[in-house]
């Protein structure tokens, strides 16, 4: 079993290269087990298959902080078919991050999403046309009102894609509602990641937002030239995945 999860997983879940690589593998190993299942233990709740123990990358343990959660964990390796499909298991490769990564050396993920507070996708609107200005100030106005009031962070805004420097002031009242918690840390990391918003993270991550509210607004330019150009079937596939893995994110935030 060892070997099959350094093969699935990769031996560093971080490293862009090697997930490129593990990409670009043609077959999947055959399922293994009957049955995923969770067990307690002192360190919170073990993800186990047929008894025995499912293990990251790094060689930890594949262990959850609440029952919850490592119910949604194991519930992925019970979805799986013949074959184990890493692609199909975002929750699995965020849990393995975490674990893995973020507990270790959870400074410089928590320093990522504060460079992105500097430059976040909410400051920069459009020019026009109006419809899409009036878009953007319907979904990205009231997380910067709610940035205002709840965390103390007053930003500055721009149009078009002139770079506009936020005082210090707001980025460190916004920086102080990120997680130390390193499964929220993570979890808040990916969300800014795949939506390009640190604010549109925290937002979600303090209950502000929806997982499909953030969703929408992080895809408001995207949405507005499909709808003016057409469908792009091929970004429409990777956006799918880049959902499943916002998903999987959300789901930590929720269960923990």
């Amino acid at each position: 079993m060892r070997d099959i999860f350094t093969d699935l997983f990769g031996a560093d879940p971080l490293d862009p290269t090697e997930a490129a690589r593990r990409a670009m593998r043609p077959a999947l190993p055959r399922r293994f087990y009957q049955k995923a299942a969770v067990e307690e233990t002192a360190d919170g709740f073990r993800v186990v298959l047929d008894g025995r123990p499912v293990r990251t990358p790094a060689r930890g343990f594949l262990v959850a902080p609440s029952r919850a959660l490592a119910q949604a964990l194991a519930a992925e390796w019970d979805a799986q078919g013949e074959s184990i499909d890493p692609a199909t298991m975002p929750l699995t490769r965020l849990a393995n991050s975490i674990i893995d990564g973020v507990a270790a050396a959870p400074t410089p993920v928590a320093a990522d999403i504060e460079k992105y507070l500097g430059s976040d996708l909410l400051f920069y609107r459009a020019n026009g046309p109006q419809r899409l200005i009036e878009r953007q100030a319907r979904l990205w106005d009231p997380v910067l009102a709610w940035a205002r009031e709840v965390l103390g962070a007053r930003f500055v805004l721009s149009q078009g894609v002139v770079h506009v420097a936020q005082p210090d002031s707001a980025i460190a009242a916004a920086r102080a509602a990120i997680p130390n918690d390193p499964w929220r840390l993570g979890a808040l990391h990916a969300i800014t990641t795949l939506t390009g918003s640190a604010l549109l993270a925290l937002a979600l991550a303090g209950g502000h937002l929806t997982a499909d509210e953030a969703w929408d607004a992080a895809h408001v330019d995207e949405d507005w030239n499909m709808e003016q150009w057409g469908r792009d079937d091929i970004a429409l596939a990777r956006r799918a995945a880049r959902r499943a893995e916002m998903d999987a994110a959300a789901t930590v935030l929720a269960a923990i």
